[in-house]
């Protein structure tokens, strides 16, 4: 899919989020700056949260739960160590009431489940992104 501006990408979000269910772990992939955080507000607004959602950058993990689900919105980019992820018990929320969205997954590899959807965002101009969604292992099939 190709988003053209920030407000495509967040409203691909909020359709998404209809298709999210409790349990589901999606992986955003992509380098700095290339939208993963519009994504994941269009899809705290599709699930129904109002409100700021800022990137966990600095905090790691930001819980909303006043959704139709609670949504786990995590930022992996400063954990220097996947010991780290550990200590705060990132495992806990992974594959139970809610939906994990995780920024930077590949630093806690141990953490990530074998079913997970995997969303690469790849800038192809200023504004403009290909977006691409990606089922590992049994996820199921998403279409938009």
């Amino acid at each position: 899919m190709i988003s053209a501006s920030r407000e495509d990408t967040e409203n691909l979000g909020r359709a998404l989020a209809k298709q999210l269910r409790a349990g589901d772990i999606v992986l955003l992939d992509g380098p700095m700056g290339a939208g993963k955080s519009e994504l994941a507000r269009g899809i705290a607004r599709g699930l129904g949260i109002t409100g700021s959602v800022p990137s966990p950058s600095f905090t790691i993990l930001n819980c909303y739960d006043r959704g139709t689900v609670p949504l786990y919105h995590f930022d992996w980019w400063r954990v220097g160590d996947e010991s780290e992820l550990y200590d705060i018990g990132a495992e806990e929320y992974m594959g139970g009431d809610g939906i994990c969205l995780i920024e930077w997954f590949e630093k806690g590899p141990s953490l990530l489940p074998e079913n997970a959807l995997r969303i690469i965002i790849r800038p192809t101009g200023d504004e403009e992104r290909e977006i691409t969604l990606v089922p590992l292992g049994d996820f199921r099939d998403i279409t938009l």
